[in-house]
């Protein structure tokens, strides 16, 4: 595997690498805003594969991990990328919460402003949700999730899996496949991707594709083996049942049959495709289990390991202020 820093995020330093005091979306950030936080989550990639993963630089800071959408996968990777860096970890799940019992999103907001927290990562159902509460509270925001919105740290692990296989990103054939129309990691990854020069391409059934999609920068398809053709990276999406009202598609059969990742599919990519999905997998829906199992292609593991260095990087990064880390005022 090989590592690549772009010049630009290596030759700023402090908050000019990274002048942002929540992250809330990809949405917003430069080219080399993304490449300096990818380039700070190596650091941490190194440290969790060594016997003893502790890091203090956090220690005394409290984390709320406040998720008011369930989660297994993104909880417990901040759970623990918080306690890997040494803070007071504390997980609010939805069904514990006051929201049950009436109390507004902003209610929600202002109590844990005054419980001092320094940090909160929130993942709620509905988009815009973050963004409220990071107006109205006094520590960084990290945005674990939002409705439709966005997913940024999802985006970035994928990122950084994709460019220490690859080596870099720029000039890549990424096909992004499947519910793309209620996917907020499709969104993100395609913000990202497009921003470090990847050719992306959307491959998805008309009824779930969104309107409009080329204006972000991307090739759309519905047909799964024209748009898959020379990939270098194939990224499949979970079909969002729970964000679907019925009929957007005939049959999971069907749906394998023209949009499944099977290893017939997958031989018209590039000798050397990247397989990626972001988890919880249907598997022999969207991805067949010989293709997501092939440790010469599938980087899905991969990925689940690069989102725990990816979260503490955004964790360290975002308190350095509170910190008083010097170039960080």
């Amino acid at each position: 595997m090989s590592t690549v820093k772009t010049s630009t995020a290596s030759a700023l330093s402090g908050a000019e690498a990274f002048p942002h005091r929540h992250l809330t979306g990809i949405a917003g950030l430069q080219p080399h805003e993304i490449s300096f936080l990818l380039d700070e989550a190596e650091q941490w990639v190194d440290l969790n594969r060594k016997a003893s993963k502790h890091d203090d630089r956090l220690a005394g800071l409290t984390l709320i991990n406040a998720f008011f959408e369930n989660s297994t996968r993104t909880l417990l990777s901040f759970e623990i990328a918080g306690k890997r860096l040494g803070a007071d970890t504390v997980n609010m799940h939805a069904a514990q919460s006051s929201i049950k019992k009436g109390e507004t999103l902003i209610d929600t907001a202002v109590t844990l402003n005054a419980m001092r927290a320094d940090m909160i990562v929130i993942r709620h159902a509905s988009s815009g949700a973050v963004q409220l509460i990071a107006d109205k509270v006094d520590c960084p925001v990290l945005n674990a999730g939002d409705g439709r919105h966005e997913h940024p740290t999802q985006a970035l692990l994928d990122a950084l899996t994709i460019r220490r296989r690859k080596g870099s990103i720029a000039g890549l054939k990424v096909v992004i496949c499947g519910d793309v129309l209620h996917s907020r990691v499709a969104r993100s990854n395609i913000l990202a991707l497009t921003a470090l020069a990847a050719d992306v391409r959307i491959v998805a059934p008309p009824t779930l594709m969104p309107p409009d999609i080329e204006r972000m920068g991307v090739t759309s398809f519905t047909d799964f083996d024209e748009g898959i053709a020379g990939a270098d990276v194939v990224m499949m999406l979970r079909l969002q049942s729970e964000r679907m009202g019925g009929g957007f598609i005939p049959s999971l059969r069907e749906y394998r049959a023209f949009w499944g990742l099977t290893p017939e599919r997958l031989s018209r990519a590039a000798p050397d495709a990247l397989v990626m999905h972001p988890g919880p997998m249907n598997r022999g829906v969207e991805i067949d289990s010989v293709v997501a199992d092939d440790p010469s292609r599938s980087a899905i593991t991969e990925q689940v390991e690069m989102g725990v260095a990816v979260r503490m990087a955004c964790l360290d990064v975002l308190t350095r202020r509170r910190r008083g880390v010097p170039g960080w005022a």
